[in-house]
């Protein structure tokens, strides 16, 4: 153990020699994940909202479904946006989870399940270069571009926030790890994979950052408190060095006992998180969210700790994963590879630990003179109820320095519109007064791109992931959205971006493509 632990030692100070010393808890890069919270629970009873669900399979955007505006479809949802309510809200959401682990899945052959696709995550995955503010929260960018089908269009909504340019701006961390060791956790890529990249990242915190361990299997246990890294960063190898894999998951009891470390060792003026590292296959004690959640309400409620959960393996319980991180204030992200976990622990996740911005929403106002019809592309579970925009005791997004997120719209526009078709306005709170601010954007009808494929290169990259998502929702090789290409012509798509942007990240989402026209041929 003492020469792995030498070599270890050698090897993460080496990565921390070549990584940028300015990234270490500074603001993300601009296609980099921040925090989402929970809708308002009262959203699902949303009165006349906009949204409306994705049309069934094989049914297409625009087909006449012989349904007038407004008329409720047999499952009691609007097929189209009722007049005169032309509102859509939701929660900020930049969770990457879902694309991460269909990509996996492809990769190993196998067909993602339907109900683990979530099209946000997947359009949030990649790089936008959207304007930064000049001080803090959020610039607004809206735009859009005209799609092969007629009258439709996709229109982007973008927010951004300002990166730290110096890692002395943001406060101290104190970070609880809760560490999944179950049997299943014993597989390659599970808990070899986080056990190095812990001991990457222990590395390159600060020396008046904080770091706690809990473990759990079928009980959970605090097996280093709260703990300064300044000159005691050897007892946080030495705990990771002992993670070994054993019983049954007892997840329930994992957060439970990481939310009371995380609460002992409360730091004033320090950004407190948990961390869950999982594969989220409960089997043990509780295994719903919602009982999981609430056991631990007040110390969210009291002490603003959020949650970033992290999955690993295969098989990976998606759902309960990111509704823990949906009803936990924070976010969802999913790594396979080592040189992914690496890059998560050493350089992202330290980067997301400070928030710029709570309780975080977006309403945009679709203007019914030039607009027919509209949905919002994803999203399905952070919708807000319009009326409770401007409640501030609803739950929004969390979102930190540095952060993009991304909303894109199916609008129909009417014939020959060319004045006023949207205002989009996100509405914060501030992380330490709790003062609410806004900020908006508009978007012209005449201002809109006449093709898609020749419109700035990121609504390009957005509607790749978006178009990407429905097809594999969908289970086919052509999804529902206007102006959808094949698989095999999106793949080319991205692969084109990919060059363009010499983006790996873009090459990656062209493999995943063509190993989905795998399986699904045109």
């Amino acid at each position: 153990m003492l020469e792995r632990h030498r070599v270890r030692r050698l090897r993460a100070g080496l990565l921390a020699l070549t990584a940028a010393g300015g990234l270490l808890l500074t603001g993300c890069s601009a296609g980099d994940g921040g925090g989402h919270g929970s809708a308002s629970d009262g959203a699902n009873g949303k009165r006349g909202g906009a949204y409306a669900p994705a049309p069934a399979p094989g049914e297409q955007w625009g087909e006449d479904t012989g349904e007038q505006e407004g008329e409720q479809r047999g499952d009691g949802s609007r097929e189209i946006a009722p007049s005169p309510d032309y509102l859509s809200t939701f929660a900020l959401d930049v969770d990457t989870a879902s694309y991460g682990y269909a990509r996996r899945t492809l990769a190993e052959g196998r067909t993602p399940d339907p109900s683990t696709i979530r099209p946000e995550e997947f359009v949030n995955s990649f790089r936008q270069d959207y304007r930064r503010p000049d001080g803090d929260g959020f610039s607004v960018t809206v735009d859009g571009a005209r799609t092969d089908t007629e009258d439709w269009s996709l229109v982007r909504v973008g927010l951004a926030t300002r990166p730290q340019e110096d890692e002395s701006e943001r406060p101290p961390a104190a970070l609880t790890f809760v560490i999944d060791i179950s049997g299943s956790m014993g597989e390659p890529g599970r808990l070899d994979l986080v056990r190095d990249a812990l001991d990457v990242m222990t590395e390159r915190l600060r020396d008046d950052d904080s770091v706690a361990i809990v473990t759990f299997s079928d009980e959970a246990e605090t097996v280093l408190p709260m703990t300064r890294l300044g000159g005691h960063r050897d007892r946080v190898h030495d705990a990771v060095d002992e993670l070994e894999p054993t019983d049954s998951t007892n997840l329930g009891a994992g957060v439970e006992t990481g939310y009371a470390t995380a609460v002992e060792g409360l730091r004033e003026g320090a950004t407190n998180r948990v961390v869950l590292l999982s594969d989220a296959l409960a089997n043990t004690g509780d295994t719903d969210p919602d009982t999981i959640l609430e056991r631990i309400a007040d110390a969210r409620r009291e002490h603003g700790i959020t949650l970033f959960g992290v999955g690993v393996g295969s098989d990976y319980g998606d759902a309960l994963m990111e509704r823990l991180a949906d009803k936990g204030d924070g976010h969802t992200t999913y790594v396979s590879t080592e040189a992914q976990a690496r890059t998560l622990f050493s350089e992202q996740l330290p980067r997301t630990v400070d928030l710029t911005a709570r309780d975080a929403k977006a309403q945009v106002a679709f203007d019914p003179e030039t607009v027919a019809e509209f949905r919002l592309i994803g999203y399905d579970n952070r919708q807000v109820a319009d009326e409770d925009f401007r409640d501030d005791r609803v739950d929004g997004g969390e979102v930190g320095p540095g952060h993009t997120v991304t909303a894109l719209y199916a609008v129909r526009t009417r014939p020959g519109a060319s004045g006023h078709l949207a205002t989009a306005t996100v509405r914060w709170l501030d992380p330490d007064t709790r003062t609410p601010h806004e900020e908006s954007g508009d978007l012209e009808a005449r201002s809109l791109h006449d093709g898609l494929w020749t419109s700035p290169e990121g609504l390009r990259v957005a509607a790749v992931a978006a178009y990407f998502a429905d097809a594999l929702r969908q289970g086919h090789s052509r999804g529902t959205l206007p102006g959808q290409p094949s698989l095999r012509q999106l793949a080319a798509r991205a692969q084109e971006l990919a060059r363009d942007r010499e983006d790996k990240d873009l090459h990656g989402l062209a493999e995943a493509i063509r190993a989905a026209n795998q399986r699904y041929p045109d």
